[in-house]
């Protein structure tokens, strides 16, 4: 019950201070967490500012609710489902800790028009492919055995999206394709699931990249 009781504290204070930065807000939104309204990041040697538009609607790449299957809150058991700002928090760490990476898994063409600032691309598609695959594995610092099995101790934290909330390119790339992570060992604690994708980004008017980016 003191347990209980002390998570419940926690996470109350956790709520109460992000409120209370947002009370002392001297600035007019849209913020993107209590009082920031931009976050400045150095990825892959590239700078990148975080913003939240506006003025910004949402783009019609991504306007369409008429598309695929609802994907689960959880992919599987031990995945983490994170949301925007937790992504932003983990693009911060990233700057600084290099077995943290964003993956696009999306396939290229559509990376390539808009994207998340900071990601690679690594297709859904490669994970139906041995050779493509063990690829990917490698850049994701995951080390082939003799013995053919993979060792995963320095694999690097991923934090995976596509296209939004209905987009089944990610759980492909996870737990569907040939050669699914889950299929082949990867860590699901390593595992980072930002479900609302391009879609949920897009539509809080945040920071894109790409050749449609404005």
């Amino acid at each position: 019950m003191k347990k209980l009781i002390l998570i419940f504290v926690t996470a109350g204070l956790l709520v109460s201070n992000l409120y209370a930065e947002g009370q002392e807000c001297k600035t007019k939104g849209p913020h993107i967490w209590g009082c920031v309204k931009e976050v400045k990041l150095n990825l892959n040697d590239e700078e990148f500012i975080i913003t939240r538009s506006g003025a910004a609607k949402i783009t019609p790449l991504y306007e369409s609710t008429n598309r695929g299957r609802v994907q689960p809150i959880i992919l599987a058991d031990g995945i983490e489902t994170i949301g925007e700002i937790e992504l932003i928090k983990y693009l911060q760490e990233m700057q600084n800790d290099d077995s943290i990476v964003l993956v696009d898994t999306r396939k290229p063409g559509w990376h390539a028009r808009l994207t998340l600032p900071g990601a690679i691309n690594m297709p859904y598609t490669d994970f139906d492919d041995l050779e493509n695959t063990e690829s990917n594995l490698e850049d994701l610092d995951v080390v082939k055995k003799e013995d053919g099995t993979y060792d995963f101790t320095d694999a690097k934290t991923i934090l995976v999206f596509c296209n939004g909330y209905w987009c089944g390119q990610t759980p492909g790339m996870v737990l569907e394709s040939k050669y699914a992570l889950t299929k082949i060992g990867y860590p699901v604690e390593k595992i980072k699931y930002y479900r609302g994708g391009m879609q949920a980004w897009t539509s809080l008017g945040l920071t894109v990249v790409g050749d449609e980016a404005k």
